[in-house]
């Protein structure tokens, strides 16, 4: 029986370690058939180990989304590798330290500008960057923190990810017509690299041992990755714009 991804193409980035939900999803990918490639910044040497834990073999390409030139050579670098693309993952988001931890009032625009642009702006700068290849349609999947509310210590990733949403809506509005579909996952808080950046991480996360319905394990990232995976196949043909919760339930929850 073929996967839900057989014969599709997809970018991958994010891949840093075994806990990211970017490495659950490209195994989910391969196991439903896609053949992938994975981005890397700022060390590819280390998503290149990680790669190796991958039921197959799969490159890694050197990406800064914030560099120009990176960007505008990667449409011939995958290209010459896959031939095409029918899905892109973005899995990026960083804030300096300052941007983080309670500062919110106190960060100056240098880090909030900073912020913006690897974790927001750059949904839009990817997806173009891979727009060349994506001939025949697409889709685009990203992952999000529930924007809807301001979390403890998340400080300016906050609106940093509600500019992200925004771009994925309007993104969906301008690449509908080439039959590209752009959605999100908002997913709940994983013991990730990214998360293990943010000080006071376990204030946020403890949020979900009294408010999520169902039960949210902060080591098992593959309940996202599933949602990431489907969103890329042919079974959500009609859904764009969306943001679909991987969280447990809690973003229903009001207390």
């Amino acid at each position: 029986m073929s996967g839900i991804l057989e014969g599709k193409r997809v970018l991958i980035t994010g891949v840093l370690l075994e806990s990211s939900i970017a490495f659950h999803a490209a195994k989910l990918a391969q196991e439903q058939g896609a053949e992938i490639i994975l981005t890397a910044f700022p060390r590819p040497t280390l998503t290149e180990r990680i790669a190796k834990k991958l039921p197959k073999p799969t490159k890694v390409i050197e990406l800064d989304v914030t560099n120009d030139e990176h960007l505008g050579r990667l449409a011939d670098i995958v290209g010459e590798e896959l031939g095409g693309l029918d899905g892109v993952v973005h899995s990026i988001g960083f804030a300096p330290q300052d941007a983080l931890g309670g500062n919110f009032l106190n960060t100056p625009f240098e880090s909030v500008a900073t912020a913006m642009h690897v974790s927001a702006y750059s949904l839009k700068s990817l997806t173009m960057a891979c727009l060349p290849l994506m001939q025949n349609g697409g889709s685009v999947v990203g992952l999000t923190f529930d924007a809807q509310f301001a979390w403890p210590q998340y400080d300016w990733m906050g609106p940093a990810k509600a500019a992200l949403e925004a771009t994925s809506r309007y993104m969906a509005r301008d690449l509908g017509k080439q039959n590209i579909r752009c959605n999100l996952v908002s997913a709940g808080p994983l013991g990730s690299m990214a998360a293990k950046s943010i000080p006071g991480f376990s204030d946020l996360a403890a949020v979900w041992d009294t408010r999520s319905p169902l039960e949210w394990k902060l080591d098992d990232p593959e309940p996202a990755g599933r949602g990431i995976v489907a969103l890329l196949s042919d079974w959500f043909p009609k859904t764009t714009g969306e943001i679909i919760h991987v969280d447990g339930g809690l973003h229903a929850i009001g207390a």
